[in-house]
């Protein structure tokens, strides 16, 4: 068992605010009101989809790879939802989506519009950008998977939600649209950070 995980055991309730973050407890209190079910499990810090591997086991998900980008102005935002083991090439999803040239986005933009700290970067975030100042961005292959593996705003702790349940009470609660993109991961395109 992966070394940062001391207790595999899941949970499906809210757990108790003492010890937790605010914006964790925000993130289950929101899928209680909108009745959806979700599974948990707390672990140490985990701040990169290969320390989460043994999390995605026990969850018997796939992790996503959680990318937070903008442009090179700095003035358009996008959060990225891929599969963990593809590879990020921003000129494959620059030219998908008419975007000169795609970065990693500040923390501190990160911090501002979905009150999220770097490895902690989730769809759940989007609970928090109430202006729509961040476009999110699903790879295809995500969208076919029936549950989808994310933090709750930490990352401290892992969820298992379905699929359909984020696309069509989430999103539409927070706001939020999508676009579908088709990412290769082809190693003929470069990551620019």
């Amino acid at each position: 068992m992966n070394e940062l995980i001391h207790d595999a055991t899941l949970y499906e309730d809210i757990p108790a605010s003492e010890g937790r973050r605010e914006r964790e407890m925000e993130v289950y209190r929101l899928l209680n009101s909108l009745e959806i079910p979700f599974q948990r499990m707390d672990h140490e810090s985990m701040a990169t989809i290969e320390a989460c591997r043994g999390v995605d086991e026990i969850l018997g998900i796939h992790m996503c790879k959680n990318l937070f980008l903008c442009n090179s102005q700095k003035t358009v935002f996008y959060l990225l939802l891929m599969p963990g083991e593809k590879k990020f090439k921003t000129k494959e999803l620059s030219k998908q989506i008419g975007s000169a040239r795609l970065s990693f986005a500040p923390e501190e933009f990160m911090e501002e519009y979905l009150h999220i700290s770097p490895g902690a970067v989730s769809v759940m975030g989007l609970m928090n950008d109430k202006e729509n100042h961040v476009n999110l961005l699903i790879d295809e292959d995500v969208l076919k998977e029936e549950f989808l593996g994310c933090h709750p705003c930490v990352n401290t702790a892992s969820l298992r939600i379905r699929t359909k349940d984020v696309l069509s009470k989430f999103l539409p609660f927070v706001g939020h649209a999508y676009r579908t993109v088709h990412l290769d991961g082809d190693d003929s395109m470069s990551v620019s950070a």
